[in-house]
């Protein structure tokens, strides 16, 4: 069992851990339970019904956060030609070819996700060692592929959210921060439910919205009851 600082104890003493709560009851305890004094990062954890080591039943995508994830993201893109003039135009922080490919792998990694045109992936390629494991590799069920590479920035500048099933069947997903306050987390939450309710494998059987938790940074994780979800996304 992990040992608790007070803090943590005394933020969490009026909080069931084990119990299951509604889908508002569990974000503003979550919310409540925060206590670090910087502004957490609230995440969600979802637990599916499929099986990830069947290539059918891989859950991957990303979704648009209507209120986003209250973070600066940076963001490269891999172009060229005119398609580089349109990626700096959007925003991206960097931007080109070959030379960007270079530069990362001279060890340059300072960014949080990354873009590409479909003809820059024989490149992108080279460095898919060092992006992979990172979660940065441009992607094109993700729609981080693709020629309209102003509309990828800027979604993921808005705060896009990307996400794939671990070996455990897991989802997880940053929702936002502590300040959003938890209507918005709210918000957040079932846009990601309705998102993963819509790629759902259809070899997937039983249930499948399974878990879901809603933790802070430093607070305890939240449980809350699938069934009246299930019912709000489905």
């Amino acid at each position: 069992m992990p040992k608790h600082g007070k803090a943590y104890k005394k933020a969490t003493e009026n909080l069931d851990t084990q119990s299951r709560y509604s889908l508002e009851e569990g974000v503003a305890n979550a919310l409540q339970a925060a206590y670090a004094k910087f502004d957490e990062t609230v995440d969600a954890a979802v637990c599916l019904g499929v099986n990830p080591r069947h290539p059918d039943q891989m859950v991957r995508g990303a979704v648009s956060l209507p209120h986003g994830i209250g973070k600066d993201v940076r963001v490269i893109a891999f172009c060229k030609g005119e398609k580089e003039e349109e990626a700096k135009n959007a925003g991206a922080d960097a931007a080109g070819a070959e030379e960007l490919v270079q530069k990362i792998q001279d060890g340059w990694l300072e960014f949080d996700k990354a873009v590409a045109t479909p003809d820059m992936m024989a490149h992108v390629g080279k460095i898919g060692r060092v992006l992979g494991p990172r979660g940065l590799m441009p992607n094109a069920k993700t729609g981080t592929v693709t020629f309209d590479i102003a509309t990828a920035i800027k979604e993921l500048k808005a705060g896009k959210v990307e996400f794939r099933v671990d070996k455990n069947g897991v989802i997880h997903a940053p929702l936002g921060k502590v300040s959003f306050g938890p209507e918005k987390i709210q918000d957040n939450l079932v846009s990601l439910l309705q998102t993963l309710v819509r790629l759902k494998p259809s070899a997937a059987k039983g249930t499948y919205l399974r878990k879901l938790a809603v933790s802070t940074t430093m607070g305890p994780g939240v449980k809350i009851e699938t069934a009246s979800v299930r019912r709000m996304v489905e």
